[in-house]
């Protein structure tokens, strides 16, 4: 036992009064003698005795009462078990990501833990919160009711290791104790954080009852038709037992398709038809899961002629207008000499086709295009040296070529995964008529492959940037070095490599990803392009391209949805943004990340166990209880005993 006031206890030195005064107050007895001496001499004997025995009663309790109230005041306590952590700063880690949409035994999990942290955080208890897209720094359950209250769902994923980075960032003179509030959904061992000497970490598990979801992954062009596109939709289920649910199809708000969707497998592809020409809309499908994955956001703007010149020999180059054709291309062949450079930032793709040499007036404009968003196809020729080109393509893209190889190689490997392929095969091919080459350039293995030779080597590399994609390939394509031209894919890898996906594909973007979208209108001075619909409006970053507008709206929109894109409240495009699907998967929990953490069932026992360990044990009202009974003895033995 301690006290919080040791110097009081002097005071039990007034104890020797009660005693001195019990001392001097000893009354002498005077004998007399009288008749019935026998009779008198018992009653003289009982009455010094039962007096005797009140008077040391009467001390004794006075003694005790006086001990009891001096060390009250002196304030005992014993040692609380975590004295030493009393002063540590509270910080309270928030999961309010989408997955925390999931239904609990009481309703939504969000919901849930913010209306727990508001009924039992007490109200003087100070701390810090910190949630995906906020933060509130020593606040109080008070000061900080409103925002809980209103707190949405973030489009960004909890990222842990993030949030512990900002606290341990925040510097203190105190130890942390830091309570993470998760359903562990999506969570990374590796990312958890680890304990460090002036951190005590705890976790609350918010569990959901059911973990069936169903989710709208993405929106894809499967077929394009002379008058129609046939669209597809990606859906993915977790979990198992689903019925029939019904997925719709809006174009403007309205209703332009409905049908019921069986789920017999975990992922399932839905087409719909819809007229070739502006589409502004969503697809939805109802479950009773997670809300923010039913709902996928697209724009498909009218289909326009995307522009693509080649550089090179008229004769070598014929058999790109085949590919080319007047529907959908603005193609032209130019020889090097007649080419008028002021055409080049007009088009969309550029195909160099066996080039000896190229200028460097040409180089330094195509340099320019690539960074505006222009691709750029590369076949190099065979009189070229690797030194040449690998000059030309080390400014626009990764790759670079090695030596030259006069052997026949045949082309057999197809990267069905990458983008270039998305829409043009059913199922994986694996035995096809495979086209050959003769004389060949090694390619590095940096960039990846489209096509490959039977030896693992590249055929046809691309070197993907934030705006643009520059394709290589490996050989000559003259129809004296390879048969690659009669070759049925060669439709396919030229068509998707000269179109311009915005012209003739789906604007999404994902929220928080950081990519760039083109816009082709021209600004003038003070001008801005805005990016808004009914409910919000944003200013994206924007880098002027001469008549185009490079824009990135990193983590703008807060909120998914069909978004107009205006040049001083001129509509210049269509735009969609969607969530991130990561939170989709209910199953995906993953609590061995909390290896290093303590558990705590819920909210309200946070701060009961905090303080029941942490706080000292106070005796004084013990013994201010002790004083009154020592008080109440007294008056009783005053009263009864004789």
């Amino acid at each position: 036992m301690q006290f919080q006031h040791p110097e009081i206890l002097y005071f039990l030195f007034l104890l020797v009064i009660p005693i001195l005064v019990h001392l001097f107050q000893l009354r002498k007895f005077k004998t007399e003698y009288f008749t019935n001496v026998k009779f008198l001499k018992e009653l003289v004997v009982q009455t010094r005795k039962s007096s005797k025995i009140k008077k040391y009663l009467l001390l004794a309790s006075r003694l005790l009462l006086l001990t009891t109230l001096i060390v009250a005041f002196a304030k005992p306590f014993f040692v609380a078990k975590d004295h030493k952590d009393a002063k540590n700063e509270l910080y309270i880690v928030l999961d309010n990501s989408f997955s925390m949409q999931a239904k609990g035994q009481k309703g939504e999990l969000l919901k849930r833990a913010v209306q727990d942290l508001l009924e039992h955080t007490p109200e003087g208890a100070n701390f810090s919160l910190l949630t995906c897209s906020d933060s509130y720094w020593n606040t109080d359950i008070k000061s900080i009711q409103k925002e809980l209250q209103n707190l949405k769902y973030s489009a960004t994923p909890f990222q842990l290791e993030s949030i512990l980075s900002k606290i341990k960032a925040h510097k203190s003179a105190f130890r942390k104790d830091i309570v993470v509030i998760t359903d562990a959904v999506g969570l990374d061992s590796k990312n958890a954080g680890s304990k460090s000497e002036d951190e005590n970490l705890y976790y609350i598990i918010s569990e959901a009852e059911k973990t069936n979801n169903i989710s709208v992954d993405s929106v894809f062009i499967n077929q394009t038709m002379d008058n129609f596109y046939e669209i597809g939709v990606k859906l993915s289920a977790y979990g198992d037992d689903f019925k029939e649910v019904p997925i719709s199809l809006f174009n403007r708000k309205k209703l332009a398709a409905k049908t019921l969707v069986d789920l017999e497998s975990k992922n399932k592809t839905i087409n719909f038809t819809i007229p070739k020409a502006d589409f502004h809309g969503y697809v939805s499908v109802s479950d009773n899961s997670l809300e923010y994955d039913n709902t996928y956001y697209f724009s498909i703007s009218k289909p326009q002629k995307s522009n693509v010149i080649s550089i090179g020999n008229q004769e070598k180059s014929s058999f790109l207008s085949r590919i080319y054709t007047a529907a959908e291309f603005n193609y032209s062949n130019f020889e090097l000499t007649a080419l008028d450079y002021n055409l080049i930032e007009k088009q969309d793709a550029i195909v160099l086709n066996e080039l000896k040499e190229i200028p460097q007036a040409l180089q330094t404009t195509l340099k320019s295009f690539s960074e505006k968003g222009g691709n750029i196809i590369f076949i190099p020729s065979e009189e070229a040296s690797a030194a040449t080109m690998n000059s030309f393509l080390s400014a626009i893209s990764s790759i670079q070529f090695k030596s030259k190889n006069n052997s026949n190689k045949l082309i057999t490997k197809i990267n069905f995964s990458h983008p270039l392929f998305s829409s043009v095969f059913e199922k994986e091919v694996t035995n096809f008529q495979y086209p050959k080459t003769k004389v060949s350039f090694e390619i590095g293995n940096t960039a990846p492959v489209v096509l490959g030779y039977a030896d693992q080597t590249a055929f046809l590399s691309s070197s993907i940037s934030d705006v643009s994609t520059t394709y290589v390939f490996a050989a000559p394509l003259n129809k004296l070095n390879s048969n690659f031209q009669n070759s049925p894919i060669v439709v396919p890898v030229f068509y998707n490599m000269g179109q311009n996906a915005q012209k003739a594909g789906i604007n999404v973007l994902q929220i928080g990803e950081n990519k760039s979208f083109i816009v082709e209108t021209k600004l003038g001075k003070d001008e801005i392009v805005t990016v808004k619909n009914n409910q919000e409006s944003f200013i994206p970053l924007q880098q002027l391209l001469n008549n185009k507008v490079k824009i990135t709206c990193n983590d703008n929109p807060k909120e998914a949805g069909n978004f107009g894109i205006f040049n001083n409240q001129i509509p210049v495009n269509t735009i969609s943004f969607n969530y991130n699907r990561t939170e989709s998967n209910l199953e995906n929990t993953n609590t061995d990340a909390f290896d290093n953490y303590k558990e705590i069932s819920n909210v309200s026992a946070i701060f009961d166990t905090l303080q029941a360990n942490r706080s000292d044990n106070q005796m004084w009202k013990l013994f201010i209880l002790l004083s009154l009974l020592f008080i109440t003895l007294e008056v009783l033995i005053q009263k009864y005993v004789k």
